[in-house]
């Protein structure tokens, strides 16, 4: 993927995230999961089918863990995934992991409002995963949770 491509992919998960239905107790975040070919596996967002799904969980939960285009494809997401959960036995930095993705592309790392500290780009990248931080997007990602005060 170039830049270009990741920028391109980031501003489909940032509108992705316009569609989450506000919460004051969680963010608003688009995931889009892209082959190697440049096209679109999956896509979620958070809250898409119940009220605790993560939008990488939503996406991830449209194909199967056995689909041989998971081995090369990047997961976008609007916000670092997430490493410690409440609302679901995994985290979606978990997921990810299980799915062997083995790029991640996030608009900006998540901050302290809910978890003092994520672990997601850390633990990714320990686990061997690519992980790209796009921070000339992060305002955009950051807009759409403006019901949150971060």
């Amino acid at each position: 993927m170039t830049e270009f491509d990741d920028h391109l992919w980031m501003t489909r998960a940032i509108e992705l995230a316009r569609r989450c239905p506000p919460a004051t107790g969680a963010y608003s975040v688009g995931a889009v999961i892209v082959g190697a070919d440049g096209e679109e596996i999956a896509s979620g967002y958070s809250r898409e089918v119940d009220d605790a799904v993560h939008a990488e969980e939503s996406a991830l939960a449209k194909i199967t863990l056995d689909d041989p285009r998971l081995a090369t494809a990047t997961i976008y997401s609007t916000l670092e995934p997430c490493s410690q959960r409440k609302s679901r036995p995994r985290t979606c930095t978990q997921l990810i992991l299980e799915a062997g993705l083995p790029r991640v592309v996030i608009a900006w790392r998540e901050p302290s409002l809910f978890v003092a500290d994520c672990q997601g780009f850390e633990l990714l990248s320990a686990a061997g995963v690519t992980v790209v931080e796009l921070p000339d997007l992060a305002e955009q990602a950051r807009a759409v949770n403006a019901h949150l005060s971060v």
